[in-house]
């Protein structure tokens, strides 16, 4: 062969190794770059979440008022520094707006490719506060009192306590995802229950679609965090309706799809007891197992330990994929956490509890 020949291949395979070379190398800067400055500022807020020597001090705060300048030299004062009557209720908004915050900031420094999932997840105060309206609508209750202002639809939320019937309700609905479900309600096609399950239903299947649609680790990442949401959903739906004798039927209706786990085991026992057992087969039959006594006397223990596996699943897919949306999940869980531990202490801080009580009851909150 002419050296002509050999040089013309050799300059060509070159060139094709180069353009790989290059290829790969954009393909990993495009996936893990966008990650490095956000899950970075992500681990220095970590470090400042409340440890539980922090949180032990807090309970000695005796009142509201010395509750919320405990935490004036935390991420919680600019939320905090418009209460003035120090009500448990005036608390909890500014906690939960804190919260809020946080999905904000993660939708404001994340990739843009995964923002909008943090903005999905937003949703979720629209559905609770439409469902809170709507029941105490019915109930005959001040509507306004139940409003937590958070969520993209807070203004239409807003005008819907301030409806004088039902039927304008409908209409202040009108072009929104949750018009139908309201409809149906409305014509007593479905119960108060099946209305706020189908909310969620939509809610869930938003954000499965989304994570479906991503690619690589964002899709398992994304994918596994959702899943294990709506497992966690439906396991305390099942349980908490068989300690309330409801049938198979009735459970099913309130079934959200999309879980990794199959139901149907679980709808056709006779009890609690034998709920749990159908579980142990599952993925969550270990920790289960680990604290079924306790949660055969208190669901409530369910529910923190399914939160505590979903949160240990994100850090560790975190380590296996160190630069990815794992890590900012992971900390959302945390200060969800966080909130629910800070709102609990504050209703037992103004139910006059004592702080060694506190301590051993907030304890237990997660």
């Amino acid at each position: 062969m002419e050296v002509g020949a050999v040089t013309g291949i050799l300059d060509t395979t070159l060139a094709l190794v180069f353009t790989w070379v290059g290829y790969k190398t954009t393909a990993i800067l495009w996936k893990y770059t966008p990650y490095s400055y956000p899950n970075a500022r992500i681990s220095a807020m970590e470090a400042k979440l409340l440890t539980e020597q922090r949180f032990n001090e807090l309970a000695e705060s005796r009142t509201l008022q010395n509750f919320v300048v405990g935490l004036e030299d935390t991420d919680y004062r600019d939320y905090l520094a418009n209460v003035s009557s120090y009500t448990v209720e005036e608390v909890e908004r500014a906690l939960e707006s804190a919260l809020a915050g946080t999905y904000e900031l993660m939708i404001k420094i994340l990739p843009k490719r995964v923002g909008p999932f943090f903005r999905l997840m937003l949703e979720e105060w629209d559905i609770r506060n439409v469902s809170s309206v709507v029941k105490a609508k019915l109930g005959g209750e001040v509507a306004s009192d139940y409003i937590i202002e958070i969520g993209p639809m807070l203004p239409k939320v807003k005008a819907m306590a301030e409806a004088k019937t039902l039927e304008e309700i409908l209409v202040i609905l009108e072009g929104t995802p949750y018009e139908e479900p309201y409809q149906r309600l409305l014509l007593g096609e479905v119960s108060v229950q099946r209305f706020e399950t189908e909310l969620y239903r939509m809610h869930y299947e938003k954000l499965l679609d989304y994570a479906l649609s991503r690619k690589g680790e964002e899709r398992v990442i994304l994918e596994e965090f959702v899943r294990l949401r709506i497992d966690r959903a439906n396991i305390l739906t099942v349980l908490r309706g068989k300690s309330a004798k409801m049938s198979a039927e009735e459970l099913r209706s309130l079934i959200i799809p999309g879980g990794s786990v199959k139901l149907d085991p679980l709808l056709h026992v006779e009890d609690l007891s034998m709920a749990l057992a159908e579980l142990d087969s599952t993925r969550y039959g270990k920790v289960i197992r680990d604290v079924r006594e306790e949660v055969e006397r208190d669901l409530s223990v369910l529910e923190r330990t399914l939160e505590d596996y979903i949160l240990r699943r994100m850090k560790e897919l975190a380590r296996f994929y160190p630069l990815s949306v794992a890590t900012p999940l992971g900390y959302i869980l945390q200060k969800e956490r966080e909130v629910r531990k800070l709102g609990a202490m504050a209703k037992l801080i103004e139910d006059g509890v004592h702080p060694e009580r506190i301590k051993e009851l907030v304890g237990d909150v997660s």
